[in-house]
């Protein structure tokens, strides 16, 4: 059974860090309403879906891939760049406890779930403004003896490696070429979004389903020419805290 760790909208959400687009108004009423379809979405796919209450006083505590990544023998609890979002780690290391063995990233690392792309026994770390050359030093020490390797990509114009490029199969990813150093990913088959939509290289796929964004039905198509079935969601308000799919939830397979 798939698992996914979900949590609730905070009612400060409107006061969620932003780094690379300009602030607009979040309609709470539409977020939480939006936030329940992609629930759906995951339980319509057969997911466990573990909601956790709304932290009142983390407002982007809803986006729960960043507090951790999972891997087939560990979670890693990291710890995330804003200060703001360091304490959102508690209540998710009570999460995962009963379903998986945890292992931490600790100072002066810090790493976003966001910016941790794990490809086989590749893991892909974004060199952004949340997650450090520390981070990825640390992580090749804790996870060494998995099999792992952990290497450092740069990027550039998005907040998160998984905003520039996420995992749709073993051999496929969706990528935007524009923000990300692509030469780490020759050996996989990269589907481009289309350029009207630059922020549409985050995808969820859940066994052979993508969940995707209804924002972009260009990119959308691309997937679905290639044969992958689609569940679109709305998070067009998610996304004015710059959120995406792979954000809300952490999925234990």
């Amino acid at each position: 059974m798939v698992i996914a760790i979900t949590r609730d909208i905070s009612p400060r959400f409107d006061e969620c860090e932003i780094t690379h687009i300009e602030r607009t108004p979040i309609d709470l009423s539409l977020a939480r309403a939006q936030h329940r379809g992609y629930v759906n979405a995951l339980k319509q796919l057969g997911c466990h879906v573990v909601e956790l209450p709304a932290e009142a006083d983390l407002p982007d505590s809803v986006f729960v891939e960043d507090a951790a990544f999972i891997l087939p023998e560990t979670a890693v609890i990291t710890r995330p760049g804003a200060d703001s979002r360091k304490p959102e780690t508690a209540s998710i290391i009570r999460a995962l406890s009963p379903h998986i063995d945890l292992v931490h990233v600790i100072e002066p690392a810090t790493v976003d779930g966001g910016d941790v792309l794990i490809l086989g026994k590749s893991i892909y770390i974004g060199l952004s403004t949340r997650s450090n050359q520390a981070a990825i030093d640390q992580l090749n020490e804790l996870l060494g003896g998995y099999g792992y390797t952990v290497t450092g990509v740069e990027l550039h114009d998005c907040l998160h490696l998984k905003s520039a490029v996420s995992r749709v199969d073993d051999q496929t990813l969706l990528i935007n070429k524009n923000w990300v150093d692509t030469r780490h990913f020759e050996n996989f088959d990269l589907i481009e979004v289309d350029p009207s939509e630059p922020n549409a290289a985050n995808c969820l796929p859940i066994g052979k389903t993508i969940i995707f964004p209804t924002a972009f039905p260009k990119t959308r198509a691309r997937l679905e020419e290639r044969g992958y079935k689609v569940i679109a969601v709305d998070v067009s308000e998610l996304a004015k805290a710059e959120g995406a799919v792979t954000c809300c939830s952490l999925i234990i397979q």
